[in-house]
């Protein structure tokens, strides 16, 4: 399990800006060893402040209130008396910004911005004709789906050859390419964020034929059919032929026979 620590101390103000993937977790560490008797320590979320966990040691309270925002039910580790919160199984809902507020003797606070992205889909690479091409380029396209925050691209060995980008949540990309049919150079797809990539490789003897290609394999498989066939009717000729030399040959016996 990836665990990302975002560290606080009790002087001055700092932000940190994380990423992490849906499903893994994000560890929050105060590095102290206690909150003292005298302190209290809240930790909020969003625009709107919504308390996720508190400690008031004067007042017994050791808290992860997930009642108050449904977002986190069941994501909450129990807090720690040294205030350390760990927020598991995250999601897309949880991205936005964190602030922990430590008060008593001294006031000190500590935000971070989270940023959450979704695992990505293996891109999928497939022949943009419809059975053969009689030119000497093959068209290709690389496709995801239901994607965001990302890059798809097209690799040459390590050598960028094109790329889109997309902001915007849950949509389709595909970027195409063209190749020829005797290149034998490395061609992959990619996909990435920020934390994370997904890569296919084209094989392009299995998605790009010429129609001489196909023309062969066609043809070659004709004439094989023609010439079984033709010999089943030499065959069969043949077996004619004998019977028919078997029949005369006696008919000429049996008038021979006649004649004596």
């Amino acid at each position: 399990m990836l665990v990302l620590f975002c560290l606080w101390h009790l002087i001055g103000v700092f932000g940190e800006s994380v990423s992490v993937v849906e499903g893994d977790s994000v560890h929050l560490h105060t590095y102290v060893t206690e909150i003292h008797e005298n302190d209290d320590m809240q930790c909020k979320f969003g625009a709107d402040h919504s308390l996720i966990a508190e400690i008031s040691r004067a007042a017994g309270i050791f808290s992860t209130s997930y009642v108050l925002d449904e977002r986190f039910r069941d994501r909450l580790n129990e807090i720690h008396e040294n205030g350390s919160l760990t927020i598991t199984n995250i999601t897309s809902e949880h991205t936005g910004l964190y602030k922990v507020e430590i008060t008593g003797l001294k006031l000190s606070s500590k935000t971070f911005s989270v940023s959450v992205y979704a695992r990505l889909p293996i891109p999928v690479i497939s022949s943009n004709s419809s059975q053969c091409s009689s030119s000497s380029y093959c068209s290709l396209v690389c496709s995801v789906v239901n994607v965001g925050h990302v890059t798809l691209s097209w690799y040459k060995g390590n050598s960028l050859l094109s790329s889109i980008s997309v902001s915007d949540l849950s949509i389709s990309l595909s970027l195409p390419l063209e190749v020829e049919y005797q290149d034998k150079n490395s061609y992959s797809c990619v996909i990435n964020n920020p934390i994370s990539n997904q890569t296919q490789h084209l094989d392009i003897t299995q998605l790009c034929h010429t129609c001489s290609e196909v023309h062969i394999y066609c043809c070659g498989f004709t004439e094989a059919v023609i010439r079984l066939v033709v010999s089943a009717l030499v065959g069969v000729a043949t077996v004619v032929v004998l019977v028919y030399d078997i029949r005369s040959t006696r008919e000429d016996e049996k008038q021979i026979s006649y004649i004596l």
